[in-house]
């Protein structure tokens, strides 16, 4: 019975703003992303590209949404999340179940749950996130925070984060950088957005110059 009550905790959000949303007209969309590597808030997941695919649905302010990242030459870097969402002008409220595959997935240890809180006003984004439990290689209380602003073509960012956001568990500041996302246009009916981003983690001494085309 314990193994079933992460489920009920994650969909409690999601289905509780559906009777919201219920005569809004909702939208699935489908995207897939093919990354050189998988860089997350400042550390490098796996040994090589990634394919990421996604399934989303949004109705009003409400989303649904199921993302992953499978490393193409590192079998151990995967990574399956469920996630939902609701908008209220400049501000959400959301809840995401990370979840890596090769652990039993109806075993609650094996998930790491995480509240996040975003506010966009303008050119500025702000988000705080913190895990609740102990899982999945989290240890429950991990906190992470992010400011960015956006001029032009050009994103600034940066984050910082406790837990397993760092080597040893301590807040630190683990990820800024730079983004960008530009077209290649192949004809008047067909293109492709390609992004690139340059990030440092000075809590790891690391630096990373990642390339991802959307399909």
């Amino acid at each position: 019975m314990k193994k079933w009550l992460f489920l009920l905790l994650f969909f409690k959000v999601g289905f509780s703003s559906l009777a919201y949303s219920q005569e809004s007209s909702g939208n699935f969309s489908v995207s897939a992303d093919l990354v050189s590597g998988y860089v997350w808030r400042g550390t490098k997941i796996g040994s090589g590209p990634a394919i990421q695919p996604g399934v989303e649905f949004t109705a009003g302010g409400l989303t649904l949404g199921a993302w992953g990242s499978y490393c193409i030459s590192d079998a151990e870097a995967l990574e399956s999340d469920l996630y939902t969402s609701f908008t209220v002008g400049k501000f959400t409220v959301g809840l995401t179940d990370y979840y890596f595959p090769g652990a039993a997935w109806f075993d609650a240890a094996h998930h790491a749950f995480e509240i996040n809180g975003g506010f966009s006003p303008g050119p500025f984004t702000l988000s705080a996130n913190y895990i609740l439990n102990d899982g999945a290689g989290a240890k429950g209380g991990d906190l992470y925070f992010e400011a960015g602003v956006t001029t032009g073509v050009l994103t600034l960012f940066a984050g910082g984060g406790s837990g397993w956001h760092t080597p040893d568990g301590d807040f630190k500041i683990c990820n800024l950088g730079l983004s960008t996302t530009r077209e290649i246009r192949f004809s008047d009916h067909f293109s492709l957005p390609l992004t690139g981003r340059v990030i440092l983690n000075p809590a790891t001494e690391q630096f990373f110059v990642v390339a991802g085309i959307t399909l």
